[in-house]
């Protein structure tokens, strides 16, 4: 067989297998590739990022409805049919405003017949004793024995606290008269209506509530659900930022004004609840919105910071050569150029205000451009990060 024959089969065979050897080809390619990248990281390569100077805020978010600071359900004490209500939604009142009137009749007929039961009671005391002065002057005179005397001044005892008992009696029917013309408590703005003309009200068993009014509307509250782990950073007075869905672009302030200390379970998180007050002076906040809270409790300007990422180092080692007492607790290991040169220096430094992503760094070792470095390619880890502030 020639030389010419040879490379024909040859080149027949490649293009048979072509696929094949294109794969073969990159695989190994890419193993090559890897290999070589590996050796060169091993040896010379750091992983860094970059330290920062800005601004640190650590901040408790959460959610909560807008309420007036005080609201007042009014209700009624007694049973009948509404005749005339004189308010609606959103009416402002004054304390003694006539609200509602229930139907009277009834309550009327009530006082009529207290009244007719208080006058005879007060004929048979009259009567009563009459006959009392009667018997005592014939007892005096001898006529009657003492038996008769006593009795009669039973009778005429008796008779008096009957109408006492039937005072009582009417002087209750004409308060519950009163009571049907239903007149608000404060002054304020009516926030909700419970009823309708011609509605019949039971307050048999409990007082129906009629109206709601919200007592001042330019000042309002929030009430928030703050679960256990943030709780204990919270305390009176801390500034809070919210947002409503109603105005997304504006961003409204608050204050915090109470930690009530009752608990509540929700699906096994005990949360807390955090009550924030608000100026409402323009009014645009309206009672039932729901405010997307930000409570600031602390916050940093200007100050050097990484990410909490960056502080996964456990030791120096293939970092420095001879760190001494220094442990990345303490200290940090700083790439830098010096002299043209990147060189890896130890800075001393503490852990300041710590963020769920951000951790202030202070130190005065630290130089524009420096690069903290937190591993080396082909490392394998020493232990966990430690990603919470310092203990």
């Amino acid at each position: 067989m020639n030389k010419e024959s040879k490379m024909k089969k040859f080149w027949s065979w490649v293009r048979r297998r072509k696929w094949w050897i294109i794969l073969f080809i990159l695989v190994a390619g890419g193993f090559l590739y890897f290999m070589g990248g590996a050796s060169n990281n091993s040896g010379t390569g750091f992983a860094t990022a970059t330290i920062m100077r800005g601004d640190l805020r650590q901040v408790v978010t959460a959610t909560g409805e807008i309420q007036p600071l005080n609201t007042i359900n009014v209700g009624s004490q007694v049973s009948g049919t509404i005749e005339a209500i004189y308010v609606d939604y959103n009416s402002k009142v004054k304390k003694g405003d006539v609200l509602l009137e229930i139907e009277p009749s009834v309550l009327q007929a009530s006082v009529d017949e207290a009244y007719a039961s208080l006058v005879s009671a007060e004929s048979q005391r009259n009567y009563a004793k009459s006959e009392y002065e009667r018997n005592k002057t014939l007892y005096d005179d001898g006529f009657i024995s003492r038996a008769e005397l006593e009795q009669s001044q039973t009778t005429y005892e008796q008779a008096e606290q009957s109408v006492n008992r039937m005072k009582s009696q009417y002087d209750r029917a004409v308060t519950n008269l009163g009571y049907a013309t239903i007149t608000s408590p404060v002054d304020g703005t009516v926030i909700s209506r419970q009823v309708d003309v011609g509605q019949t009200v039971a307050a048999s068993f409990q007082t129906p509530d009629l109206f709601e009014i919200a007592e001042d509307l330019s000042k309002m509250q929030i009430e928030t659900a703050v679960s256990e782990a943030d709780i204990g950073m919270i305390t009176e007075g801390l500034p809070v930022t919210f947002t409503v869905d109603a105005y997304p672009t504006q961003t409204f302030e608050g204050t915090v004004r109470q930690v009530r200390l009752s608990p509540t379970i929700t699906s096994n998180v005990v949360v807390y609840t955090v009550v924030i007050d608000v100026d409402n002076s323009d009014l645009k906040l309206k009672p039932g919105m729901t405010a997307f809270v930000t409570i600031l409790i602390s916050e940093k300007t200007d100050v050097w910071k990484v990410q909490n990422s960056a502080l996964i180092l456990r030791n120096f080692d293939g970092i420095v050569e001879n760190a001494g007492e220094a442990t990345p607790d303490n200290h940090l290991a700083i790439q830098r150029m010096v002299d043209g040169e990147q060189t890896v220096v130890l800075v001393p430094y503490e852990k300041g205000l710590v963020t769920a992503t951000e951790t202030e760094i202070i130190s005065d070792g630290i130089q524009d451009g420096d690069r903290i470095i937190f591993g080396r390619y082909g490392m394998q880890s020493t232990g966990s990060a430690r990603m919470g502030p310092p203990r």
